[in-house]
């Protein structure tokens, strides 16, 4: 039975910001996008506890964009945490985004859940590789909590998604990250970001949740790069501390002309 008040958590990835906001990517001004789906965050009701940023906060890494994410989430008053994704630079966010409320921590605990948080990003690489340290890393994690319905976020996921383009970049060592995740009862969710679309998989009773981008997306399904129309978004999730959850995607009314001729980003 689930229990009254759950844990609110909103998930917010792949906005690929620049140091200057005025910069479009193919065609959409990514700062206009986020601030879109912040404006819907902050009139949301009932507020969402958590804010989890899943990676490709920037494009192209400099310290601005990151300011620009801390300045525009102060006024929303949200707890937040974040991790990075190919397109970032994990030092300089490390940086920039451990002020106020938003928290470079990569493990925290909230409404009787344990949210862990990887670094999927291999340098200079556009695929994810977990290395053996953050395998590592996430195993003496889950021992320590075993009591605690347990939440593990990185920024690729761990399945193809039937996209050819995009299975060419997911993560290479998914079997790894299964043989941890495999030994501990009390893991219930995965998210993930990189795909810019909603996908949902089950695997061995742990439920695997994509999430669409605040800024473009991909065609689902496409076997070469291929832009949808469909508009910017962000997943909820309701965390109950018996471990049960709901969890639907958002999206916001957004329109931009993108490029869809483009063949890359």
């Amino acid at each position: 039975m689930t229990q009254a008040y759950p844990l609110l958590i909103a998930q917010v990835t792949d906005s690929h910001l620049f140091a200057n906001p005025s910069k479009e990517l193919l065609g959409l001004p990514t700062a206009k996008s986020f601030q879109a789906v912040l404006e819907r965050l902050h009139t949301h009701s009932p507020k969402p506890d958590i804010l989890l940023l899943t990676g490709d906060l920037s494009q192209d890494g400099k310290a601005e964009s990151y300011q620009y994410v801390q300045d525009k989430l102060e006024p929303l008053g949200i707890s937040t945490y974040w991790l990075p994704g190919n397109h970032d630079q994990p030092l300089v966010m490390e940086q920039v985004l451990n002020q106020g409320l938003i928290s470079a921590q990569k493990s925290f605990q909230a409404g009787g859940w344990q949210f862990l948080l990887l670094n999927s990003a291999a340098s200079e690489c556009v695929h994810g590789h977990l290395s053996s340290e953050s395998l590592e890393w996430l195993d003496f994690q889950l021992k320590l909590t075993s009591e605690r319905p347990t939440l593990i976020g990185l920024h690729h996921p761990p399945f193809l998604v039937n996209s050819d383009w995009l299975d060419s970049s997911s993560l290479q060592n998914s079997e790894e990250l299964f043989e941890v995740i495999d030994q501990y009862a009390q893991v219930r969710l995965v998210v993930f970001g990189h795909i810019h679309q909603e996908l949902e998989r089950s695997r061995r009773g742990v439920h695997y949740l994509g999430c669409p981008s605040t800024c473009i997306q991909f065609m689902p399904e496409s076997q070469k790069f291929s832009l949808d129309k469909t508009e910017p978004g962000f997943r909820l999730m309701h965390l109950y501390p018996d471990g049960t959850f709901k969890t639907k995607v958002e999206r916001v009314a957004y329109a931009h002309q993108l490029d869809t001729a483009a063949i890359g980003y």
